[in-house]
């Protein structure tokens, strides 16, 4: 029996994104029920009811919540993610994480406590792929 290919929580989005694109600049509270990809800048707390990424040379200034997360950019706040949490060789950190699991890629800054729900160690890797 052959094993599932392991893939990486950006490939899985599925639905419809809400997209803040490179160059905009966004202010307040964001609640979204599907998947965020953040190019941009935002300002405020943010609850996620899908996956979030946050792309390389985006920032994120505030809390966040979201089920699954890809971090490449920079957030500074509180990240708590439901499932898993995949923080590329590019991020930067400033605030506590918690997720059910865990995934850092060499490189990553991480200024903050480190919290894990789930049972399974923290994983490093290499990153291997560009964002």
């Amino acid at each position: 029996m052959s094993e599932q290919p392991r893939r990486r929580l950006l490939d899985q989005f599925g639905a419809t994104p809400t997209l803040i694109a490179d160059g905009c600049r966004m202010q307040g509270d964001l609640e979204t029920r599907g998947p965020l990809v953040l190019s941009g800048t935002l300002v405020g707390d943010g609850r996620i009811g899908g996956a979030l990424s946050i792309s390389v040379g985006a920032h994120w200034q505030g809390n966040v919540q979201a089920k699954t997360g890809v971090i490449a950019g920079e957030v500074i706040g509180q990240v708590t993610i439901d499932e898993k949490l995949e923080i590329g060789a590019t991020a930067v950190i400033r605030g506590s994480i918690a997720a059910k699991t865990l995934a850092i890629a060499n490189g990553a800054v991480i200024e903050g406590d480190i919290v894990v729900t789930g049972t399974q160690p923290v994983v490093k890797f290499e990153e291997k792929r560009r964002a």
